[in-house]
């Protein structure tokens, strides 16, 4: 089994007086992809924000590839290879695909290899090499993702933290975003992925963990939650069948 990647030990964090993450115990293996799912306001997103170093940890620590990172500042994690895909895309709207994309690479040399990776996003979305001159503001909000996503494979992440990808999109566009993640996967990306669409992410993801306010409750391999009564009730549309626990369990289907 590959080590641990990144190992978060009872992170917690802030806003002001209020508490968005208590306790936080999470791992991920390198070359896994791993989902969490949790309702809106649980601090997914924080989690991450707190993993890329823009949201302060009030307790806790981040590890690295064995290095301790939580007070490191994001161009130093960027540069450690851990890049983010925001939430909500946040795309440079008057700049150029081409521009957007070459933001992704700021923090690396400027040699050859940046070549190169930029011709591998354009094989990996064909639609940004075609629409590479426009601005970013005039794609539409898949061809967007897709150059979000562009723009951090651009960092050669050695993790890659995804937020609510499909937020926002058509099912087909969905369908699709969800297939370049598992592309990524079999390439051997090692991926965070937080998601409301939890029946996409657990049906894709090694193993999985369930947020709510700020703690993690639930953890598993991904078709080991998607089968657990309560998962199937909160978030997946299903009904409860048999009665279960909410403390924290580890299930290893």
């Amino acid at each position: 089994m590959n080590e641990a990647l990144l190992v978060v030990e009872g992170l917690a964090s802030h806003y002001g007086r209020i508490q968005a993450l208590d306790g936080v115990q999470l791992q991920v293996r390198a070359g896994e992809l791993v989902a969490l799912i949790g309702a809106n306001g649980a601090g997914k997103s924080t989690l991450l924000r707190c993993l890329s170093g823009v949201q302060p940890v009030s307790a806790g620590r981040i590890v690295f590839d064995g290095r301790d990172i939580t007070r490191l500042r994001p161009p130093g994690r960027v540069k450690a290879g851990i890049c983010q895909v925001p939430e909500g895309r946040q795309v440079f709207g008057p700049m150029s695909v081409e521009d957007n994309l070459a933001l992704g690479a700021v923090c690396r040399p400027q040699d050859g290899a940046v070549a190169a990776d930029l011709e591998a996003v354009y094989t990996l979305f064909p639609v940004l090499r075609q629409k590479r001159q426009l601005a970013a503001g005039t794609l539409s909000g898949g061809q967007q993702q897709m150059l979000a996503m562009g723009r951090a494979l651009m960092g050669r992440p050695r993790l890659l933290l995804l937020d609510e990808p499909s937020m926002g999109l058509a099912p087909l566009i969905v369908h699709e975003i969800f297939g370049i993640i598992q592309r990524l996967r079999a390439q051997g990306t090692t991926i965070l992925l937080v998601e409301q669409n939890a029946h996409f992410a657990l049906s894709v993801a090694d193993r999985g963990y369930v947020m709510e306010t700020g703690r993690i409750t639930l953890e598993g391999t991904g078709r080991g939650l998607s089968e657990r009564p309560e998962v199937q009730a909160a978030y997946l549309g299903m009904e409860v069948t048999a009665d279960a626990p909410h403390e924290l369990q580890r299930d290893d289907a």
